[in-house]
């Protein structure tokens, strides 16, 4: 079999399974943000935390109480790391130093998962496990609790301004969708050789006879949630291109159908809760579009030889595993830089200038094909807001949406989301060019 034949099957199997869960887990999100119902677990932890399930927030009250919830998680995955060596299953291993234990605190508790360290040299298991897996769900909870804030906002007709309740959202969106899915995509991984072990490390003899010792842990459980929350920061510092997280072209395809799922059915969660499912197929085909003409240029331009070393091998195979090849690595590099995930099973530094280009284009665009698990939805729907706002003014009517008048308070705000990015880009690397200090960092 050909790698190329071996890739076609490969995006053959995400499209069949994506295709296939698409309605009954779209429509199964729409009825867990919408139920009046609340699991037992779900009351017990509403107990807990003092939270009325059915008070509603405006969405000042609502964006408040993310800001406080990011808050408090960042001071205590700053204070886990800052303690690991003096808490259990630290296998020897210092805290982390307070610059580093404050980025990767940020870094988890925003999905970003920047990661400037070492996994598997610098943190234990109860840090990997406490800290760094339950910001992968509580993340990827935040970002869809945000989404299916919007969208209420968007399909409520009555004007009380009241658009769900975070507390409710953040715990449905972890008990009811999150866990349930990690729990099977763990187990597939483990079925199929991915680390999940309570050891710390495993003594092995190389080839020239010197002993080293090789990091284990409760890695698939947390590649899970890293990849379904589209969160992305690894156990290994390899990330996916290791054996123990991603060891077959089979978990690869896992892998990217648990980077997919997700923002994919958000789409119908999206048409099923406005009571206008064209409205999901129509944002979903945007998605497609972009992913799909992405990953066939990817593909095209990796594929290609220039220099002696690619001619040598075939194809651009610098930084790549030999057991994903051209066409694995270059669905998973375009699926992660699309939805924002940041897992990677190849070096994409190492693509080539066109190919490391498509990917860049993607991070570029906002990453909204289809985008993070919540971010990508409400992403889109920003943009799809000011498309129908130019297009009112191209033809001479008041720009509205789904029956909401679009005005100058909402495309004001609009256009903030859009600019805040590239603002930020540009000023921290325009701070980091002009530092004298930077230079010797490098």
């Amino acid at each position: 079999m050909t790698d190329t034949f071996a890739g076609v099957l490969q995006v053959a199997a995400v499209l069949v399974v994506l295709a296939a869960v698409y309605v009954p887990l779209g429509d199964y999100m729409a009825r867990v943000y919408t139920s009046p119902r609340d699991a037992p677990p779900e009351r017990l932890v509403y107990r807990l935390l003092g939270v009325n399930p059915r008070g509603e927030q405006t969405a000042r009250a609502y964006g408040l109480s993310v800001l406080a919830f990011t808050a408090v998680s960042v001071i205590a995955l700053y204070a886990l790391q800052r303690l690991q060596g003096h808490l259990p299953w630290s296998d020897g291993k210092p805290g982390m130093s307070p610059t580093v234990a404050f980025n990767t605190a940020i870094s988890f508790v925003t999905n970003t998962n920047w990661q400037s360290y070492s996994p598997e040299a610098a943190i234990s298991n109860l840090t990997q496990m406490l800290g760094l897996a339950v910001q992968n769900f509580l993340s990827a909870a935040v970002g869809m609790a945000v989404a299916a804030a919007l969208i209420r906002g968007i399909a409520r007709r009555r004007g009380t301004g009241e658009i769900g309740n975070f507390w409710v959202d953040l715990i449905r969106g972890t008990v009811r969708i999150l866990l349930p899915l990690a729990l099977i995509v763990a187990t597939i991984l483990v079925l199929q050789g991915a680390v999940q072990s309570w050891r710390t490390g495993a003594m092995t003899t190389l080839f020239d006879g010197t002993r080293s010792r090789v990091p284990l842990g409760p890695f698939a459980s947390q590649e899970a949630i890293k990849l379904l929350g589209t969160n992305g920061g690894g156990t290994y510092g390899a990330n996916s291109a290791h054996p123990f997280s991603n060891p077959m072209p089979l978990t690869n395809v896992v892998s990217v159908v648990a980077i997919l799922i997700i923002p994919v059915s958000l789409t119908r969660t999206y048409g099923t809760m406005v009571r206008d499912r064209r409205q999901g197929l129509t944002l979903l085909g945007v998605m497609a579009v972009i992913w799909g003409a992405m990953l066939a240029f990817v593909w095209t331009m990796e594929s290609r030889t220039s220099g002696v070393a690619s001619q040598a091998a075939g194809a651009m195979l610098e930084g790549k595993e030999t057991r994903f090849g051209i066409p694995a690595s270059a669905l998973f590099a375009v699926s992660t830089t699309g939805t924002s995930t940041g897992a990677v099973n190849s070096a994409h530094d190492s693509f080539s200038a066109a190919g490391g280009g498509g990917l860049l284009w993607n991070m570029l665009l906002g990453e909204v094909a289809p985008g993070g698990v919540g971010s990508g939805l409400y992403g889109l729907l920003v943009l799809a807001i000011i498309t129908v706002f130019v297009g009112g003014l191209l033809v001479g009517r008041s720009p509205e949406f789904l029956g909401k008048r679009i005005g100058r308070r909402e495309i004001t705000l609009a256009a903030l989301y859009v600019l805040v990015m590239p603002t930020l880009v540009l000023t921290g690397t325009a701070i980091t060019v002009l530092l004298g200090s930077t230079p010797d960092v490098l």
